[in-house]
């Protein structure tokens, strides 16, 4: 193992390119998600150090954060609010990505012939007129004229990509959004996507233990030049080996099968990541330098892994983990230094295998890109 210095990645290619820091802040952590979040000022408070630190692309949604009181359905918008305030003083120092699409909390299960009907409790909505309301909230909520990177963070079962994509082409061309981003998406969605406008990059679920978009997106995102942004690199923090069943019990993570029933056995999983990070110095530092002493945490073997099967896929990587403390993303981003050896590589790429319970945290498969592959 060797410790080098933090490249910046670019996401995508030509017009749709987008270089960013080599991890970027995943801020639905910032707010109620896991066990409640934390004060306005505290959040903008880490922001402020992380981006002092080197991490630039900030990652929210439209549906982030608590509903204010009063709220009358549809995306809460309170982690967009939250950033308003940070994006009036340093709007020139970061790479701003939001996602519209997701309105509710339900999804819709298919009927006989795989189609989901649109009713009231649709919990995703890809329509052009959606996605044009969409965007201005967003915009009102930030308190910015332009958006880096626009997602659509679920596909709607009900629209053709084509068409929700059609019509954020038209947020670029209007110059509310500089480039297009998808999230969740199948190889085959991707393409037909890409085939209406330039894809910038490709946001789902993908660490040492969520592995199924090995299998087709990735080889798609390196066939057409859109780069990869990993959600969940720490596998809701379960990969981390900081949590105990006692905290995770008073979030919604324990109610899902790998961090509920299956706790005990993967801790078996967590132990190869364990003796892993036991091998390499730690590091410290937006530059990765060495500390002289101690050794790596989990967290860093973790994106470190994410960074070399990157560049083993050809496909730029930016994964997006996300902290309540500066400290952690700061930790975070020293570990995007570490190079991994090959037999260390091997060693977690055996993780996935000994996983119990899937990836999914809603009933319906079809909720995440594996599901329709």
């Amino acid at each position: 193992m060797t410790t080098t210095s933090i490249p910046r990645p670019i996401l995508g290619a030509g017009a749709a390119a987008l270089e960013v820091s080599p991890i970027g802040f995943g801020c639905m952590a910032l707010t109620h998600i896991y066990g409640g979040g934390v004060a306005d000022d505290a959040a903008r408070a880490t922001l402020d150090a992380a981006i002092d630190a080197g991490i630039t692309l900030l990652d929210t949604a439209d549906v982030y954060g608590e509903p204010r009181a009063g709220h009358r359905g549809g995306p809460a918008g309170t982690n967009e609010e939250m950033l308003a305030p940070l994006l009036a003083r340093r709007r020139d120092d970061v790479q701003l990505a939001t996602k519209f699409g997701i309105t509710g909390l339900s999804v819709a299960a298919p009927n006989a012939g795989g189609e989901v009907p649109r009713t009231a409790g649709n919990s995703t909505d890809g329509r052009p007129e959606y996605a044009r309301r969409a965007v201005e909230a967003s915009l009102a909520r930030l308190g910015v004229e332009t958006i880096d990177l626009y997602y659509l963070h679920r596909p709607d079962p009900t629209v053709p990509i084509e068409e929700t994509v059609g019509a954020m082409a038209e947020l670029v061309a209007q110059g509310k959004v500089r480039r297009l981003g998808l999230s969740e998406v199948t190889a085959d969605e991707l393409r037909r996507a890409h085939a209406v406008h330039p894809i910038t990059a490709v946001q789902s679920e993908w660490s040492l233990w969520s592995r199924d978009v090995e299998a087709h997106i990735l080889p798609a995102c390196a066939e057409l030049g859109v780069g990869f942004v990993p959600y969940s690199p720490l596998g809701r923090g379960f990969l981390t080996g900081t949590l105990t069943r006692e905290a995770v019990a008073k979030d919604f993570r324990g109610g899902t099968a790998r961090m509920g029933a299956a706790w005990d056995a993967n801790q078996a999983a967590l132990a190869v990541v364990k003796e892993v990070a036991g091998e390499i110095p730690q590091v410290c530092g937006a530059s990765g330098a060495s500390a002289g002493q101690g050794s790596a945490t989990q967290s860093q073997v973790a994106l470190a892994w994410l960074k070399a099967k990157g560049h083993r896929f050809g496909v730029a990587t930016v994964p997006i983990p996300g902290s309540r403390r500066a400290a952690r993303m700061v930790e975070n981003l020293a570990g995007a230094a570490i190079d991994l050896t090959d037999d260390q590589i091997a060693r977690l790429d055996t993780v996935a295998g000994l996983v119990t319970g899937t990836r999914n945290i809603n009933d319906n498969p079809q909720w995440i890109s594996s599901g329709r592959e």
